[in-house]
């Protein structure tokens, strides 16, 4: 189902098959090497999270996680597909929390940098702001699916 924001065009767009075996396979062999470069890993994790399996999504948070503790340049750029990771897996208060589309505190990945969320750091930052409102549809769709099953 496409969305009408642009900005959140990451939320329904996956890498083909093809095209996410490349970067596994560059991840691999940089394990096998015992060094595997920081692009690498996060080009992985970004098309693990881009992904239509929860098993690749899960995996894509777990390797953005690592780079968020060890890499704080590449901070920034993993709250984003943090919070797209746990949208897709349908966690959407993680999502919101990684989002900075509400204040909480946040998971022990991020607990010692609470200014990190990034809508806190970049109240403009249209991408954000369309994932916020596509994880907000998320909870409203979810609080919905909820009410009917307690309805019945």
């Amino acid at each position: 189902m496409p969305t009408e924001l642009p900005y959140a065009a990451d939320a329904e767009m996956s890498l083909t098959y093809d095209e996410l075996d490349v970067l596994r396979l560059q991840y691999l062999k940089e394990v096998a090497q015992d060094h595997v470069t920081t692009q690498t890993k996060f080009n992985y994790a970004w098309g693990l999270v881009k992904s239509p399996m929860r098993e690749h999504q899960v995996e894509g948070v777990r390797l953005l996680q690592e780079i968020y503790r060890t890499e704080p340049a590449r901070r920034r750029e993993c709250l984003y597909y943090l919070a797209l990771g746990h949208y897709k897996m349908g966690n959407f208060e993680e999502a919101r929390k990684f989002n900075g589309t509400i204040r909480v505190f946040v998971s022990p990945v991020i607990a010692h940098h609470p200014a990190a969320l990034l809508l806190e750091k970049e109240p403009t930052n249209m991408q954000a702001q369309s994932l916020g409102q596509l994880i907000d549809k998320g909870v409203t769709r979810g609080k919905s699916l909820n009410s009917s099953i307690f309805v019945c």
